[in-house]
């Protein structure tokens, strides 16, 4: 018999982890990182403990206890003792991994998977996750493309030495196939610290054990993102991932749902984050034209401030800097990240041949390893504060809240303008953040645009709207596709409003389950 059980993703937006079980096979639709819950518990300072393995995650309830499919070196036996007695505590072991897309809500907590379990996603995906791992801190948390081998040692779990043990990379199988440059392997199989990558190859795949795979490109606000469906004896199960179709790619997810409907699924896993919005969505088009009309109004500085590897949004403001005469200065991190979705797609842009990128040098003590590369390769490219500071009108600088600190060396002048590109504020944490951010543009005289205001229940302005594009569908939306894929029974996820979907597909001869966390669902 077919079944379903969620461990994620349920009653929440992002952490989705669903284990499809059939006979002898297992696999997750995505292992992503509950963020609701982790910060019920956790914030930027108060983290999960390396030190103790999973005990933090699976105490805390971020992961679901079963055994077979963690890390042995941070899941031991005295670990396991402790939770089996767990009503969900079981034995399992997993075939596969269909990685939707490379957030971290859907990709995360891969990081606590063994090593030998394949990963299978697009090529971008792929690559995607490992530019972000290169580039970033290390973290047990965000071990996605490759694992830090860890031991004990005195009851302290650590890292091993770098000189004992390689980095572990997973075993990555690639639903489209592509054909590799040198420079493309070069770039997958190296790693840029001390410690030597137990690279493995990128293997083409087009099933998991004996289940039949298809995937479906969709648009979503990160580059390869995908949709999937999985033949079973009970039929063709279809996940959504995350997608929209108000993007500049939306007829892929058209597309999909053009695909899906013929295979008349038995069930569709769907998402249903803006299940609860009925407001046209605002299209990436309407983003670039609201954009550079609030450029041209800037007489000095403009600062973008999008979310972290919405590329299509930087590709927004590559053109606004074009329209406006201006540079687009980019951090190192996004340098980094275009160079790796180049090596897959020439959608993305050449940043040497390109007119308008450039690159922000900021003064740092020491520089990691693939920064000290990104800077020696485009040497040409890099732009100073200070070179900023004397030209401001010259310039569209890409950064976030947590770059903000450069002001002081920018010193904006009169006339600067501070965009926001993103979402409103979701938690207090980000309510917080906000408030900060609207203290350092009063201090630097700066204007923002399309800020979320406290006075407005941390709401964007009316006049102010328009600056942003969601990477999620709308609730009607969603009815419309799930009534044109029509399953005979759905599952929703990724949201905060199931119940809607009960109220709005009643009477249209789909059945809609609720799932609850843990609970497993039969379909013969």
């Amino acid at each position: 018999m077919l079944s379903l059980t969620l461990y994620g993703g349920t009653n929440e937006i992002g952490g989705n982890k669903v284990l499809l079980e059939e006979g002898e096979t297992a696999l997750f639709f995505d292992f992503g990182t509950s963020f609701a819950r982790r910060y019920l518990y956790f914030e930027e300072y108060l983290k999960p403990r390396a030190s103790a393995g999973l005990l933090d995650l699976l105490e805390m309830r971020l992961l679901p206890p079963l055994r077979g499919i963690y890390r042995d070196d941070i899941a031991g036996e005295a670990l396991w003792r402790r939770f089996e007695s767990s009503s969900l505590h079981r034995e399992l072991a997993v075939d596969g991994v269909l990685l939707s897309h490379a957030h971290m809500d859907h990709s995360g907590y891969i990081s606590f998977l063994r090593p030998h379990i394949p990963i299978y996603s697009t090529a971008m995906s792929a690559f995607i996750t490992k530019a972000i791992q290169d580039s970033g801190k290390g973290d047990f948390e965000k071990e996605v493309c490759y694992s830090i081998p860890k031991e004990e040692v005195a009851g302290v779990i650590q890292a091993t030495s770098w000189q004992k043990c390689p980095a572990q990379q997973r075993p990555f199988r690639v639903l489209d196939s592509q054909d590799f440059t040198p420079e493309a392997l070069k770039f997958w199989q190296g790693t840029h610290g001390s410690r030597r990558l137990q690279e493995k190859g990128l293997e083409i795949a087009q099933s998991l054990g004996p289940l039949q795979l298809k995937h479906f490109p969709v648009d979503h606000s990160i580059f390869g993102a995908t949709a999937f469906a999985v033949e079973t004896s009970s039929g063709w199960i279809v996940y959504t991932g995350d997608l929209r179709l108000h993007g500049r790619r939306g007829y892929l997810s058209e597309k999909f749902i053009e695909s899906a409907a013929q295979l008349r699924p038995a069930v569709l896993i769907c998402e249903g984050t803006n299940a609860d919005n009925s407001n046209i969505a605002v299209t990436e088009e309407e983003v670039y034209t609201k954009a550079l009309e609030t450029a041209r109004e800037a007489k000095a500085l403009v600062i973008a401030d999008f979310g972290p590897r919405n590329i299509e949004r930087l590709l927004t403001f590559q053109q606004v800097a074009q329209e406006t005469n201006r540079c687009l200065v980019i951090m190192a991190k996004d340098a980094y990240l275009l160079k790796a979705m180049r090596y897959v797609s020439q959608e993305v842009p050449d940043i040497k041949l390109d007119r308008v990128i450039c690159i922000y040098n900021d003064a740092k003590a020491r520089l990691d390893k693939w920064e000290e590369g990104i800077r020696k390769e485009y040497r040409a490219k890099l732009v100073t504060a200070e070179e900023i500071r004397n030209h401001q009108d010259l310039y569209v600088l890409c950064f976030s809240f947590f770059d903000i600190n450069e002001l002081p060396d920018i010193m904006p002048q009169e006339g600067s303008i501070y965009i926001y590109s993103s979402t409103e504020a979701h938690n207090e944490e980000q309510a917080m953040d906000f408030r900060r951010l609207h203290n350092w543009l009063e201090h630097f005289g700066m204007k923002g645009i399309g800020l979320p205001v406290e006075k407005l229940n941390w709401e964007i302005p009316e006049g102010e709207r328009g600056l942003h594009a969601s990477g999620h569908a709308s609730g009607a939306e969603l009815l419309n596709l799930i009534q044109n894929i029509a399953p005979r029974v759905l599952i929703p996820i990724h949201t905060e409003h199931p119940d809607y979907f009960v109220h709005n597909l009643e009477g249209t001869g789909i059945e809609v389950r609720l799932p609850e966390y843990g609970k497993t669902m039969g379909f013969s």
